[in-house]
């Protein structure tokens, strides 16, 4: 939980402050948009894929190979320890993202099939799903901050015209941050539409 000493803070600072905070849901939204397949290739797909190697030590993709997209639908990755391709691929196989890799002895290549038009409505109702998410939290970060200046306020730490000129502030925070979360999904709706 976040505590605030509104009674010595500035206004840029509290605007500062509030930034940092509704900006945490909007880089977790762009890890997420990252995550939706729209049939282009992205080594964000597979990279935090989990392998056992080593005898039992359990390594992301990342960890273990360079991962390149020389073609759209194209993922290659090259793993730096030619012993573990086998790993390699039998991890991307278990995995939950759809993917069969091939294996030539020294790269694994991954084409992304073709996406049907029912997989891309399904993925503008996860994509929405997840942009709804995201407004959530930097709605509840305006609440708490929201709170915080009423509190503050209430207290008499603070004039009644600060907590106003706070709140004003906050709110259209509130709306830059909003804007460019639908901003983020609806260039990330216009690819899935597209590919």
């Amino acid at each position: 939980m976040l505590t605030l000493n509104l009674k010595n803070m500035y206004t840029n600072d509290f605007e500062k402050l509030v930034e940092k905070e509704m900006d945490a849901p909007i880089k977790h939204f762009e890890r997420e948009l990252v995550t939706i397949r729209t049939g282009r290739a992205h080594p964000a797909l597979v990279e935090d894929i989990k392998v056992i190697v080593y005898g039992g030590t359990q390594m992301a993709i990342r960890e273990l190979a360079s991962i390149t997209t020389p073609e759209a639908r194209v993922l290659f990755i090259q793993p730096w320890d030619k012993s573990i391709i086998a790993d390699i691929e039998k991890a991307i196989m278990a995995s939950s993202v759809g993917l069969t890799p091939a294996n030539d002895g020294n790269v694994i290549r991954i084409t992304l099939p073709e996406i049907s038009s029912q997989r891309r409505e399904e993925l503008i109702k996860v994509l929405g799903k997840k942009l709804e998410e995201t407004r959530e939290r930097i709605r509840d970060v305006r609440a708490t901050f929201r709170t915080a200046a009423k509190e503050a306020e209430r207290k008499k730490e603070i004039e009644e015209d600060f907590s106003l000129r706070l709140q004003d502030l906050l709110q259209k925070i509130h709306d830059k941050f909003i804007a460019l979360a639908q901003q983020m999904s609806d260039k990330k709706e216009k690819e899935i539409r597209s590919v």
